[in-house]
């Protein structure tokens, strides 16, 4: 059985801290995605919202928030919650609907306004909640982001240079990308001259927190044939696959590994796109373009190994040689990453799926990856939550 859906069309509101209500964004996004598509929105038959976690309503209702705010015109709704992977799970939502023929056509929505600061957990004495914990014994986003950066440096000689390259590399990407918030060109030596936040990671190397909105309206095959559109990219996997006993690294929020004393240890975000790898019936030397979650620079490398780009400890000479930039064999990306749009975390894995979208039809401008086919995301959020979705002309 085909697995593809088609992606029809995909809408975005610029990133940035603007204040005003969540729906406000998604709302943008949403007619966006519709006028790309060439779709109506009375045909669109199922919403699938990623969750905004907030004090209640209406970010856990995202599905129904949107299409009320677009107008009640009886289509089915879905909310899907899953941290930084809220946006696959209602594309993966979405996907199923349509392969089961349920329906035809459908839109994916994700919208955030973020606090200042820390993504905290909420306030209160929560000693059973895992994420309350680890803020209460001093783990915040940065310094769990700096231990990885540390494990790097500790395990394959990585330097903050190295770091800062990664950093100099996405602002270049992002400088004219319309949608993204920061819009700057730095230096190695601006990297080195922020201030330090989580040694070794400075301030330009931790993305910030924003406020975003990104929209997809994806149909089945036949949908897409039926109104001209048979060549536009298509869906080829979602992964979702949670972590498998024994890890062999900590993985926010948890405190400590298990032990790997009962079986072979494994690596969580590797499995994501492993899997979806082999959904799609592809391997890593068929991919164009990468959209990876660099909440820092540091994990940027990460994701590169975990995505099967190279071997273990050697992503930083990929980006020393040039190779993730835009022109070099393998870009990593090109959007500008978290580096310059922020979290806006229900909506940035399907800003990522918006980016490879773009850049598999050849529009992406100044940032275009040539001859671009195959693109892959991942990301990576609280509570064994991660996703890795495959696009493809």
């Amino acid at each position: 059985m085909n697995k593809d859906i088609a992606i029809l069309g995909v809408g975005m509101h610029p990133w940035g801290k603007w204040g005003r209500n969540f729906v406000e964004y998604g709302v943008v996004a949403a007619r966006a995605a519709l006028a790309d598509a060439g779709v109506n929105w009375r045909d669109v038959q199922f919403v699938s919202g990623a969750a905004t976690m907030r004090n209640g309503y209406p970010g856990y209702v995202a599905g129904a928030t949107f299409a009320q705010a677009l107008g009640w015109q009886g289509a089915q709704v879905n909310t899907s919650y899953a941290a930084c992977a809220s946006g696959s799970q209602a594309l993966a939502a979405a996907r199923s609907k349509i392969l089961s023929g349920e329906c035809e056509v459908a839109m994916v929505i994700g919208a955030d306004t973020t606090p200042k600061g820390f993504l905290a957990p909420q306030k209160g004495e929560r000693p059973d909640d895992p994420d309350w914990v680890r803020f209460r014994v001093g783990i915040t986003n940065p310094t769990y982001f700096a231990l990885y950066a540390r494990r790097r440096m500790a395990l394959y000689g990585d330097t903050q240079d190295d770091f800062a390259l990664v950093k100099v590399k996405n602002a270049e990407h992002g400088f004219d990308n319309p949608n993204a918030r920061y819009r700057k060109k730095f230096s190695a030596q601006d990297v080195a001259a922020s201030a330090m936040v989580a040694d070794p990671l400075r301030l330009m190397d931790i993305c910030a927190t924003s406020d975003g909105a990104a929209a997809l309206i994806v149909s089945s095959l036949d949908y897409a044939r039926r109104i001209g559109k048979k060549d536009a990219p298509r869906v080829a996997a979602v992964s979702t696959v949670t972590p498998t006993f024994a890890t062999d690294t900590v993985e926010m929020p948890d405190l400590a590994t298990d032990s790997a004393v009962a079986a072979e240890p494994q690596r969580f975000r590797a499995a994501l796109p492993r899997k979806a790898y082999e959904e799609a019936g592809i391997g890593p030397e068929d991919v164009s373009l990468a959209e990876v979650y660099d909440l820092s620079t540091a994990l940027e490398l990460d994701w590169m190994e975990d995505l099967q780009f190279c071997a273990r400890g050697e992503a930083a000479k990929l980006v020393r040689e040039g190779v993730t930039r835009i022109g070099g064999r393998l870009p990593v990306n090109p959007s500008g990453g978290l580096a310059c749009f922020g979290e806006a975390v229900p909506a940035q894995a399907l800003a990522q799926v918006c980016e490879l979208t773009w850049q598999l039809r050849g529009q992406s401008g100044s940032r275009q990856v040539q001859g671009a086919k195959v693109g892959i995301t991942a990301n990576q959020g609280l509570f064994g939550h991660g996703s890795s979705v495959i696009v493809k002309r």
